[in-house]
């Protein structure tokens, strides 16, 4: 006798996995998106404003992509995320809270690339994953110069 392996069922818990891992992916961006914009008003001068403005259009970007994933998984629209993090006001603060969410964002991305078995998903997760940690050198970069 052959053991049945329900193949539909752990596809199932896979996608629905991968869902969930782009949700919270489009509601990190989205709250990165939102407090740079507050950063970018907070920062010391036109240089430093310039480059979070920057970074801030490529988490734009992560957001459209990820958007873009959840649709091709769910074939649905996402609902617009809300806003789960408090952005500091102060702008030491905000960099350091920066560098850290950045830092654990590579991480996460990466996991999700690994995790993924769609190749174009694999490579937009590794992108916003390279990018996520260039970010977090510019924050460390602000921090160590303001400091």
């Amino acid at each position: 006798m052959y053991p049945y392996t329900n193949y539909y069922d752990a596809l199932y818990r896979q996608n629905n996995k991968l869902i969930r891992e782009v949700e919270k992916a489009m509601s990190g961006e989205y709250n990165a998106i939102n407090c740079y914009s507050q950063l970018a008003n907070l920062a010391h001068n036109e240089k430093e404003k310039s480059r979070i403005l920057e970074i801030r259009q490529d988490e734009i970007k992560h957001y459209q992509q990820f958007e873009q994933i959840y649709t091709k998984l769910t074939r649905r629209k996402p609902q617009q995320p809300k806003l789960s993090e408090e952005c500091p006001d102060v702008y030491l603060a905000g960099l350091e809270f920066a560098l850290e969410d950045e830092q654990n964002t590579v991480d996460f991305y990466l996991e999700v690339a690994d995790g993924a078995s769609d190749p174009t998903i694999k490579e937009a997760f590794r992108r916003a994953a390279a990018d996520e940690q260039n970010h977090a050198v510019w924050f460390l970069y602000f921090l160590t110069k303001n400091k």
